[in-house]
């Protein structure tokens, strides 16, 4: 034990100087090539390549131009400058230049007057310059363009992230206050902005205000409908808890502000705890899933008018039902049920009820994220469209809740 623990010590400092000087010779390496090639051409992969080419190229123009006579090969040397042009730094192709025609002059016949071949190597040289130079301005935009897209693009990524910040400011932070009500909710944006929206508030001490709304289409447009939406709902808590007028006054706001092809689909709810009531307007949003702890039943919350800024006018139906103790509360946009498989086959509303009755005795936070999981399992976690999903689990008299 006590040899094979100093040849450990032995030989560990010997591999840290071998990895010390492969670094070393890989840094050697990098910076070697970064003065030779142009940006973009040295940290890709086979940086050799293109120094192989251009220097193979040179030789062979040249030793052809020793062999012919007649004609003159000179500017067979524009290929291999071209190449360098391309992926050689700029001064280096310069050089390039000068060496090809100090080639050519030693491999010119000396019958040829001094004058005539002085000459031919100057035009030859100037043409070479002109070529180049216009190569490696084209190549100096091309990457100026290149290094702006990127930045646009950076700049881009930073406002949606910005926005996205801002859009979950409109969503709730902190649990229901009403005693005897567990509401969990998330919402999963397609593309990093998006038109779903969630809320729940109190009313008063035994009364909570659910709504969940969904834009239709996605990204920026359906983000900034969706803001507008968010602080409307956030103004009407102020005023007075009629949902029909709620919903009037939203659509007319929305109306105001939108084209017939933008619009709104909400559900709109209240759960009474201490009538063990929930009321609700349905404007074209998916149909809610009310399971009945004492049957295993279902209840749909279906619609009962248009979405919210379609037409000037909403005419809607207050409907409502009992909420006993054990009774669960889905509520959810349709990009939950539209999930696709491979198969183009959609989640569906009967995949989303056997889900919803599995896990009817877990908590709401749990019964959320198992939703969650099985649409995403079932479409390999590829949503076409914002996810939004809110659970309110109702816990009077002590209805029993199982973790996870």
């Amino acid at each position: 034990m006590s040899h094979l623990t100093l040849a450990q010590r032995t030989t560990s400092p010997l591999r840290s100087a071998g990895l010390t000087t492969s670094r070393s010779r890989g840094l050697l390496e990098r910076v070697l090539w970064s003065l030779l090639l142009r940006n973009g051409v040295a940290g890709s992969e086979s940086t050799w390549i293109p120094i192989v080419l251009v220097l193979g190229a040179i030789v062979a123009v040249a030793y052809a131009d020793h062999l012919v006579v007649v004609p003159s090969l000179i500017y067979l040397y524009i290929l291999p400058l071209t190449l360098s042009a391309i992926f050689v730094r700029k001064e280096i192709t310069y050089g390039l230049i000068v060496a090809c025609i100090v080639f050519h002059y030693f491999d010119s016949p000396r019958q040829i007057p001094l004058g005539i071949r002085i000459f031919h190597d100057l035009s030859a040289l100037l043409c070479f310059t002109f070529v180049v130079h216009v190569i490696h301005r084209y190549a100096e935009q091309q990457e100026s363009l290149r290094k702006t897209v990127e930045q646009q693009r950076d700049d881009l990524l930073n406002d949606l992230e910005l926005a996205a910040e801002v859009q979950r400011l409109f969503l709730p932070s902190s649990k229901s206050a009403v005693a005897g009500l567990e509401i969990a909710g998330m919402m999963h944006p397609a593309r990093g902005v998006g038109g779903d929206y969630f809320d729940y508030f109190p009313i008063d001490a035994h009364t909570t205000q659910i709504v969940i709304a969904d834009v239709v289409g996605k990204g920026v447009p359906a983000a900034l409908l969706m803001s507008a939406t968010a602080a409307a709902m956030r103004l009407e808590a102020n005023h007075d808890r009629n949902m029909i007028e709620q919903v009037e006054r939203l659509n007319a706001g929305i109306h105001s502000v939108s084209d017939s092809n933008r619009f709104v689909t909400l559900l709109l709810a209240e759960i009474d705890a201490q009538k063990r009531i929930l009321r609700y307007v349905n404007c074209g949003h998916n149909p809610a899933l009310l399971f009945r702890a004492a049957t295993g039943m279902f209840t749909r919350l279906n619609s009962s008018c248009l979405p919210i800024g379609l037409s000037p006018e909403e005419n809607c139906e207050l409907a409502s039902e009992s909420f006993m103790a054990g009774d669960v509360a889905v509520f959810y946009t349709d990009g939950v049920t539209e999930a696709e498989n491979p198969q183009h086959e959609e989640f569906g509303m009967e995949r989303l009820s056997a889900v919803v009755r599995r896990g009817s005795s877990l908590s709401a936070e749990d019964l959320m994220t198992g939703i969650y999981n099985a649409a995403a399992d079932f479409c390999g976690d590829e949503f076409n469209d914002d996810v939004t999903i809110l659970v309110v689990k109702c816990k009077f008299d002590g209805s029993s809740t199982v973790t996870s």
